[in-house]
């Protein structure tokens, strides 16, 4: 390996270990329910989330009902990027024209999406409308990722949780994760990115 290597992984290392305190001490307790610097902002929105869904934050799952509720979001989420794809020639925000994916490549991406690998053997911006670019692949991106750190949590409060069947709501840590995780993060790095040009 290289110095340049040794370095980028030093470097990676101490942006860890100084992000662990914080970022784990915020996520615990958006995991757990309680009040954040965010709350005041996302908390009415987190609610209307679970009135429009009929999600009732309260309720603990067990193992299988979690597990279930995954497998079903990410089978219709499979499913609904699989049809984005096959029918991108028929909706709106096509200007392009992109025909429709063939139904390999459509398949192979929407699996891929679906299961956060996000591997792609195609050129996004010559294949893809802005439809599916929208709809499709950058929701992906936001909720697999989600469901990755909700299946986490899951595991932890299994192991925590020992004399309870309970490990939480899966529809409530996808929620948050989304929400309080996932796009203040996105937005920091935008705009940073913006920022740098």
């Amino acid at each position: 390996m290289t110095f340049d290597g040794w370095i980028q992984i030093a470097l990676f290392g101490l942006a860890v270990g100084v992000l662990v305190k914080p970022l784990g001490g915020y996520m615990t307790r958006v995991f757990a329910g309680e009040r954040t610097l965010l709350s005041p902002v996302l908390g009415p929105i987190e609610r209307v989330l679970y009135r429009l869904s009929g999600v009732d934050e309260r309720v603990d799952q067990g193992w299988l009902r979690y597990a279930v509720a995954m497998l079903l979001f990410n089978l219709v989420g499979f499913l609904s990027l699989y049809a984005l794809l096959r029918l991108q020639a028929l909706l709106p925000l096509n200007p392009a024209g992109q025909p429709a994916v063939e139904a390999g490549l459509a398949f192979n991406t929407a699996m891929s999406f679906a299961t956060n690998t996000n591997w792609q053997s195609y050129v996004p911006e010559t294949t893809m409308s802005y439809l599916v670019q929208m709809m499709g692949l950058t929701v992906h991106n936001f909720v697999s990722a989600a469901t990755g750190v909700a299946l986490a949590i899951a595991l932890v409060r299994g192991f925590a949780r020992r004399s309870t069947s309970g490990i939480g709501n899966f529809w409530v840590d996808l929620t948050r994760c989304t929400l309080y995780v996932l796009l203040p993060i996105s937005i920091v790095v935008g705009l940073f990115f913006v920022w740098q040009g």
